[in-house]
């Protein structure tokens, strides 16, 4: 089984997050022959050399892999047929930086050598999820066919921060996949949502698709949390000077029970936060200033 991440940008909590999903799958790392980090910040990942590889992204290559129509996020599937292309024969596991390993990888492992494909969970059929923009995208694409599979009721959004692809049907898949996300680009469809549906169609074409969550945690909804529990953890190993072996091995200590991976904020909470900070901002406010 073949790791890939994508990290961009200059927000370090988000290669906080893939340095801390790495070691967590580095606790069980017989089951893997590889990991790929795909970044346009390749510092950040030196001192995991010798177990991961990093693939720095340039301009180009990134111009490249949006595609013709510009779309940013096509970017992950030209990544998994990166791999792919790189790695003939491997399964591969596409994680998101806010991911971490709890359960067995063998057992991902040897589901995924039968033929079980995954990704972290189904958020519902297409045609009936509630947002506005689910709700938009299933109007645009209701009956439509996309990469040669045509739309129906049944077809189903699965959330994305895990895609996993058994071996053999590797190159079908993604290629598929890549097929549907760009004829959707070239419809116009509306883009939030075009790559994980891609992938998600994709997936259950081909074979059987189940959750990946019993393994693996994905807390997109509680950063926060995380975020700071993380660089607790890094800001110690670095105090500490931990090397990657020890790092793997105080990773068992870490308490993953005691932070919520799910919550629902309701959005007015967000706006009453967002009203009290703007009528009662912080006043005398003090900055060091140089001697002459």
């Amino acid at each position: 089984m073949h790791l890939l991440y994508l990290v961009f940008g200059t927000n370090i909590k988000n290669h906080f997050q893939a340095n801390f999903s790495i070691l967590s799958f580095l606790q069980q790392s017989k089951a893997l022959n590889g990991i790929t980090v795909v970044t346009d910040a390749p510092d950040f990942y030196r001192h995991l050399q010798g177990h991961v590889a990093v693939l720095p992204i340039d301009e180009t290559r990134l111009r490249e892999w949006k595609g013709e129509f510009d779309f940013f996020w096509r970017i992950k599937i030209k990544a998994l047929e990166y791999v792919a292309q790189q790695r003939p024969g491997s399964a591969l596991l596409y994680l998101d930086s806010d991911t971490f390993l709890y359960g067995s990888l063998p057992q991902m492992q040897a589901a995924l050598a039968d033929g079980q494909a995954f990704m972290h969970e189904a958020e519902g059929k297409l045609a009936t999820l509630p947002s506005k923009t689910e709700q938009r995208m299933w109007q645009q694409v209701r009956q439509q066919t996309f990469g040669g599979i045509q739309m129906h009721e049944q077809h189903t959004m699965w959330n994305a921060g895990v895609v996993g692809i058994p071996a053999a049907q590797a190159t079908e898949t993604i290629a598929l996949a890549l097929r549907i996300c760009d004829d959707m680009s070239r419809q116009q469809v509306t883009p939030r949502l075009i790559e994980q549906f891609a992938l998600s169609v994709a997936l259950a074409e081909m074979g059987p698709l189940q959750a990946a969550s019993p393994y693996i945690g994905h807390y997109w909804s509680t950063k926060e949390e995380w975020n700071e529990a993380i660089t607790a953890f890094l800001l110690e190993s670095h105090l500490y000077q931990r090397s990657i072996a020890d790092e793997v091995a105080a990773m068992a200590t870490f308490e993953y029970r005691t932070i919520p991976i799910k919550k629902r904020v309701k959005s007015t909470q967000g706006r009453l936060e967002k009203l009290v900070r703007r009528l009662f901002p912080p006043q005398n406010i003090t900055y060091i200033k140089p001697t002459e």
